[in-house]
């Protein structure tokens, strides 16, 4: 068993949590055992109002970094023109992509070291900072530049957002939230790209920028105050800085290799042989150092047990499947049934939204149900079933596609709340900003490696070569409705595949008591 993780509720004992922060000080080389954290994690001595108003500035905060990751892809066209460039364009997704998922472990960490407010001023700093000079960057490269910085900030977010989630929430409760959390992703999915098109149509694309600056100011104004009632879970300890930048190093080459490979250079090309070898030998020299210095980065026994490693796997395949889908189905709707790109935005509305009706029925279930972990078995065994029927059913009728894109979304949808809270379950207080960032690190790499495994199997199955065309729209524009259908087939097998994995995962995942009451004894619509 991990050692990081509890072994049982009448192992722990119920120790006061001046006991449990005098043992979380000891000095560097010792592991956090599991006796150092309440069997029942103590209420936050805050009201049900202030609970509400952290909660709410915490979606807020949110809602911002997701908003950033989409609002900006309608004004591309007009960023271009303005700065007559357009062979860099991507690279303002890309910079923001590759800062956010590098840095997603490292606010984690320094959030178990140095506490949460403090990461979440930096964090949302960076990120205003970025804004600022995304807003006013006078070339291309400077806004590139901008955005990497930005995304800095915006990686942070997540995690740090999660975490005082779990400080301020038991886990029982916490559930419930997750699910309001998901559904900000969903607002800002669907929000930012039609917000991004109207700021860069009628008003100036730098719009989608310094709309961050009283949104992130407003968010901190209503956080702060009240930071300091929150429990202290933190330990000061040495940073250990070079086994961060090993982790990030890895992040950045392999997050770029998902991102060309495929399209900028083929696979077997001698650039993405080198990106390979680079990627490994860095995360190599990642775990040598980790198992050999006193206080690593990111402890690897954390990522151990019968419950962290299964439960990064079924949230990570979940989004994986979730994110490839979202990417590639437009290309589907535009081809096969002849959408226009407007309509083929509003046909992803059912694979979004319905996830978060997902999310909310299992965290509800988590509040109340003992054996919390059979929603999202249940569920991932039904989004496995329909992505197998999309594969083997293929073509369908637009309405009947949609139907069970929506049952295949409430399916995946139950994965987040129960993976989530799982893990922070069964680690100890002073590290559960570590394993929330370690989530969120390989969730993004494996939403990454999904798009990038469905492009190359969409392009194989066509005979396409997209590093030779403009994009996917243009490399698939000529492509006839039956040729997309076969090829389809793999992509929604893909899919399939992905959640099967997600419920082999859920099912062997270790279920622990959730500490907290029986049933929620606070409602956001209160």
């Amino acid at each position: 068993m991990n050692k990081f993780e509890p072994q049982s509720r009448a192992a722990s004992g119920a120790q006061p949590l001046a006991s449990v922060r005098s043992r979380a000080a000891r000095g560097p080389g010792e592991v956090i055992d599991i006796g150092d954290a309440p069997p029942l994690a103590p209420r936050a001595p805050l009201s049900q109002s202030e609970v509400r108003t952290i909660l709410m500035s915490l979606m807020l905060t949110m809602f911002l970094a997701a908003l950033d990751q989409t609002i900006v892809a309608t004004a591309l066209p007009t960023i271009g023109r303005q700065f007559n460039d357009v062979a860099s364009l991507s690279w303002i997704i890309t910079a923001y992509l590759l800062a956010s998922t590098a840095v997603a472990p490292v606010f984690g960490t320094l959030s178990d070291i140095y506490g949460r407010k403090a990461m979440i001023v930096v964090s949302l700093s960076l990120f205003i900072a970025g804004s600022v000079l995304c807003a006013l960057a006078p070339t291309m490269t400077v806004l590139i530049i901008a955005r990497g910085l930005q995304g800095l900030g915006g990686g942070g977010i997540m995690p740090l957002v999660q975490t005082i989630i779990s400080d301020v929430v038991t886990p029982r409760e916490r559930g419930q939230y997750q699910a309001y959390f998901s559904g900000v992703w969903v607002a800002a999915g669907i929000g930012g790209p039609i917000l991004g098109g109207v700021f860069a149509e009628h008003l100036h694309w730098s719009m989608i920028f310094w709309i961050n600056v009283p949104l992130a100011l407003l968010g901190l104004g209503l956080l702060l105050p009240r930071m300091a009632r929150i429990p202290v879970f933190h330990r000061k300890r040495k940073v250990d800085w070079l086994g961060g930048i090993l982790l990030m190093a890895s992040a950045v080459v392999f997050t770029l290799l998902l991102t060309w490979g495929g399209t900028r250079f083929a696979w077997s090309s001698p650039t993405a042989l080198t990106m390979m070898g680079a990627t490994v030998v860095l995360a190599a020299a990642f775990v040598w150092y980790a198992l050999r210095v006193d206080e690593p980065f990111l402890p690897l026994p954390i990522l151990g047990g019968r419950v962290v490693p299964f439960g990064i796997l079924a949230g990570g395949c979940s989004i994986g499947a979730m994110v490839g889908l979202t990417v590639h189905l437009p290309i589907y709707y535009l081809a096969v049934y002849h959408l226009s790109a407007s309509e083929a935005g509003l046909a992803l509305i059912p694979l979004v939204a319905v996830s978060v009706l997902g999310a909310a029925t299992a965290g509800r279930a988590m509040a109340r149900w003992q054996h919390y972990k059979r929603v999202a078995i249940a569920g991932t065994g039904l989004a496995a079933v329909t992505g197998l029927v999309m594969t083997l059913a293929t073509p369908l009728p637009l309405w009947a596609l949609l139907s069970i894109l929506s049952v295949f979304a409430f399916g995946l949808g139950t994965t987040f709340p129960v993976s989530v809270v799982s893990i922070q379950n069964s680690v100890a207080k002073p590290q559960v900003g570590t394993v929330t960032g370690a989530m969120n690190f390989f969730r993004a790499l494996m939403a990454s490696f999904a798009v990038a495994a469905m492009t190359t199997i969409l392009l194989i199955a066509l005979g396409t070569d997209l590093s030779a065309h403009g994009g996917q729209v243009e490399a698939f524009h000529n492509v006839s409705p039956a040729e997309m259908v076969a090829a389809f087939r793999y992509v929604f097998g893909a899919s399939a595949a992905l959640l099967t994995v997600s419920f082999l995962c859920m099912v062997a995942m270790e279920e622990r008591t959730l500490a907290g009451p029986a049933k929620p004894s606070l409602d956001m619509a209160e």
